[in-house]
Parts: C-alpha cells; sequence; structure tokens
C-alpha cells in the first residue's frame, strides 16, 4: 500500500458532504457511488425497493466485508432545516471507499463486500441490507466511525467501539377535557404525564450499569388555558450500554404505564420504536483491527476500545448473525463540539488514516 490516494479521499468527502441526504433517499448518494465503482471496474447490486448497494471484488470461499453508512441527519442549521452530515457518514463512505483504492490492485484468495447502508438513523437499514443478502458468506465485518475529540484525539485509533442500546417510547393519553373551574368532570392528561415522569424516575437499576431513561416529548394543551386537557402525547427515550439492562427497563416501563392507566382510568396508546442493539464485539476481529492500526501507525496511536453511551445500528449485523466476527473501529480527528452538532467540524487528514487502516484491517481478516 505505497500508493497515496488522500487526495482522492479527500475530494470524495467534499462530494458528500455537499450532497447529504436523509435516510432512505439517499438517491443521489447511491448513484454517486455507484458511478465511482463503474469508473474502477467494481461490481456490484443496487435494489429496486431501497437505496444503497453491495460491492464485491476478489476471488476465494471466504467473504469479509466492511460496511458504509450513508445517510445524513434533518436537522435545523444556522436557522435553516436541511440534511446535514454532521454524524460524519461523509466521511464513512470516503473512507471505506479508500480503502478499496488501496485494496483493489493488492493480490487476494478471498473475496471483500462492500456495503453501502442507507438509513442507519433511522435504526433499520441494517436490517435492509440483511434481508438482501448482504452477510451471505460472510466471516467478517468491518465498520468504521469518527469519534467525538472527549474519545478520541487526532491520530489515535481505537479497534472496537462498545455503543450501547436505544430504544423510543411513542405514546398518547386518551382523557377527558373539563372546564377548569370543574376540574372533578374531567380526566387530566397532565396529571397523569406528571406521575409517568416521576415513575420513569423511580426506575432502578444497578448503578454498575450504564444507562438512563427519560421523558423527551410532551404535548399537551391549547392556547385556552381554562381548558383542562384529557388528551397529551409523550415520548420517551431509553439507553444501556447492555442489551439486557434496556430490555429490564422497557419491561419496567411498559408495567408502569398499565399501572397508570388503572391508576387514572385514561386509555394510554404507546408503541416501542427504533431499537438500535449494544455492540456485540468480536475479540478475534477487535484483535484483528488492533494488530492493523499497531502496523499502520504503531503502537503509540492505538488506543484502547471506545465505550460510548451513543448507538449505531451496524450491531445489528452480529445480533441477527451470532457467528459474524465483528467490531467497528474508531478514528480520533479531533472532532468538535460533538457528532449531530449541526457545525460538527474535524481534522480531514484522519480521513486518509482511517481508509489505510481499513485496507490493512480487511487484508489481515
Amino acid at each position: 500500500m505505497n500508493q497515496n490516494f488522500e487526495e482522492q479521499i479527500l475530494n470524495w468527502f467534499n462530494h458528500f458532504h455537499a450532497h447529504p441526504e436523509i435516510s432512505f433517499k439517499e438517491f443521489e448518494t447511491t448513484q454517486t457511488i455507484a458511478t465511482i465503482l463503474d469508473e474502477l471496474g467494481i461490481t456490484y447490486r443496487r435494489f429496486s425497493d431501497v437505496t444503497g448497494l453491495i460491492a464485491e471484488f476478489g476471488e476465494g470461499d471466504e467473504v469479509i466485508a466492511v460496511r458504509a453508512d450513508i445517510d445524513a441527519l434533518w436537522q435545523e442549521v444556522d436557522g435553516v432545516p436541511k440534511a446535514n452530515h454532521s454524524c460524519g457518514h461523509d466521511a464513512n463512505i470516503s473512507m471505506v471507499l479508500g480503502a478499496l483504492l488501496y485494496l483493489r490492485n493488492q493480490s487476494t484468495t478471498k473475496k471483500y463486500r462492500f456495503i453501502f447502508q442507507p438509513a442507519e438513523e433511522k435504526g433499520n437499514g441494517s436490517l435492509a441490507m440483511i434481508e438482501r443478502g448482504a452477510l451471505e458468506g460472510v466471516t467478517h465485518l468491518f465498520g468504521v466511525h469518527l469519534r467525538p475529540v472527549e474519545e478520541l484525539a487526532h491520530g489515535q485509533v481505537a479497534p472496537s467501539i462498545y455503543h450501547g442500546a436505544g430504544i423510543f417510547l411513542e405514546g398518547k393519553i386518551n382523557g377527558v377535557d373539563a372546564h377548569g373551574a370543574r376540574p372533578h368532570q374531567g380526566k387530566n392528561a397532565i396529571d397523569v404525564i406528571v406521575a409517568l415522569h416521576q415513575f420513569v424516575k423511580s426506575i432502578y437499576i444497578s448503578p454498575f450499569e450504564s444507562h438512563s431513561a427519560k421523558l423527551t416529548k410532551i404535548v399537551a394543551g391549547g392556547e385556552n388555558l381554562n381548558i383542562i386537557p384529557g388528551v397529551a402525547e409523550f415520548g420517551i427515550d431509553v439507553r444501556a450500554q447492555k442489551n439486557d439492562v434496556l430490555l429490564k427497563i422497557r419491561d419496567r416501563i411498559d408495567a408502569g404505564i398499565e399501572g397508570l392507566e388503572k391508576l387514572y382510568n385514561v386509555n394510554i396508546e404507546w408503541k416501542w420504536t427504533d431499537f438500535t442493539p449494544g455492540a456485540e464485539v468480536s475479540e478475534e476481529a477487535e484483535s484483528i483491527a488492533e494488530q492493523a492500526i499497531r502496523e499502520v501507525l504503531g503502537p503509540e496511536s492505538t488506543a484502547p476500545p471506545v465505550i460510548t453511551s451513543g448507538s449505531d445500528d451496524f450491531h445489528f449485523y452480529t445480533i441477527k448473525n451470532p457467528q459474524l466476527k465483528a467490531t467497528m473501529i474508531g478514528v480520533g480527528a479531533d472532532l468538535t463540539p460533538g457528532l449531530h452538532h449541526p457545525n460538527m467540524t474535524f481534522n480531514k487528514s484522519a480521513l486518509d488514516l482511517g481508509s489505510r487502516i481499513l485496507a490493512k484491517t480487511l487484508m489481515k481478516a
């Protein structure tokens, strides 16, 4: 890997950064990746019903895969709602394409598969790729993601990211409106919301287990302040480092809402959405990535695994395929102010480092 593709990787990044697209609408992004693969002579599969694509080259029965998430977030940037690559998926695409560049002229006895996956931010893009055969024959899978400066400094690379699990609840309380002077004639949804908030805060899990549960949405009442609202909508965000802890909290919230229905004699509708599992990291894959980092950057730049409360749907690949050996590499890039911040920025020289490490990792797998 004596060639240098840093300028090409940066050019790709600049294009993807300037053309962000939200989950399952990454049409131009998918087409751009396809055009790049055509120019490189790499075969790929596209799909009639979802964005994203799967590319492959090499010979042999063993398949080593790498995944890049390709979607952007929808958020307000300087007062303007727009698609925005504030999670760094534009960087992930560029690093994976860069790894392909560094690999394609290397002699190999195995196949390399490149999964350009839509809708990571929706939490189910990986499932769409699994359903379309992304993991058929795959023994090892690797991912990559830039890390905030408080996790990794520029030049530091970790062989794994231990993401936490996350799940959201959307709910609606159906009580009865009442005149402000006659509260006894209604069923106040705000009373239920307050009780729910207190209940969620009273769920106790071992302090040795990283977790959180909190209300993140409350919509109740209208312009008339003399009407006690019978209807309210709410949302809950639950996080935990371990999948079993997350599911324990979910079950307790279910039981609590059922109890509040009876206590306040109201109907509460709720559903859990966008479950994203916590990391299930393969020791073998982690070791391979660590060796690659040491060979490319040296031991002084090889960081320990990153443990973060954020989540990533990359881990559905291992949840759905327990025999798969997988890890996600964390790349330090002096990323500030943080992931999902509308004005997120980072040191672009990390893109070539990430590409080289990915290529070396895939070769060693």
